[in-house]
């Protein structure tokens, strides 16, 4: 997966497309179809760029400004790709009285990505949350699901280093 912090490339395939046609035509005339339509855009491509968006919108129909009105409106869609290695750092009050703004940040400056993007090289993708339930553990942090608690700036590129 190639990402990059500006200007992503669209990277779709042949296969992709095909997929993703093969999903409006069966689910175009069902009404309410739009959002079964994205969620299994997102999921052949990962993410949904204005390609898939504008392809979304020439086989069905539907104005492009409604559908991107939807995938800006719902957190579960992407609009930028996602890393390998998806990190998510809880801003909620209780990690980010404990410090946890701290620790975005040293993640920025290490990576060089701010939230909502994904490193270069496609291995790291960086974003902020508002609470993962683990307030007793705070500051947290997670890769890919796996939870890091009552952390420091300073254990971040420790942590980092696990998935290199």
């Amino acid at each position: 997966m190639a990402c990059k912090t500006q200007g992503v490339q669209f990277n779709g395939t042949k296969e992709q497309e095909i997929a993703l046609k093969e999903v409006i035509a069966l689910l175009r005339d069902t009404k309410g179809s739009l959002m079964p339509i994205m969620q299994k855009a997102q999921e052949i491509y990962g993410y949904l760029p204005i390609e898939v968006q504008t392809m979304i919108s020439d086989e069905t129909g539907i104005p492009l400004e409604k559908i991107y009105g939807v995938a800006t409106f719902y957190a579960q869609f992407a609009l930028q790709p996602k890393g390998k290695y998806q990190i998510s750092v809880c801003l909620g009050t209780a990690c980010y009285v404990k410090g946890s703004g701290d620790i975005f940040h040293k993640l920025e400056e290490i990576l060089g990505i701010t939230n909502g993007e994904c490193t270069p090289d496609g291995k790291f993708s960086l974003d902020s949350c508002r609470c993962v339930g683990a307030c007793g553990l705070a500051p947290v942090m997670m890769v890919n699901g796996e939870v890091y608690g009552r952390l420091s700036a300073d254990d971040v590129p420790d942590i980092l280093a696990k998935y290199e």
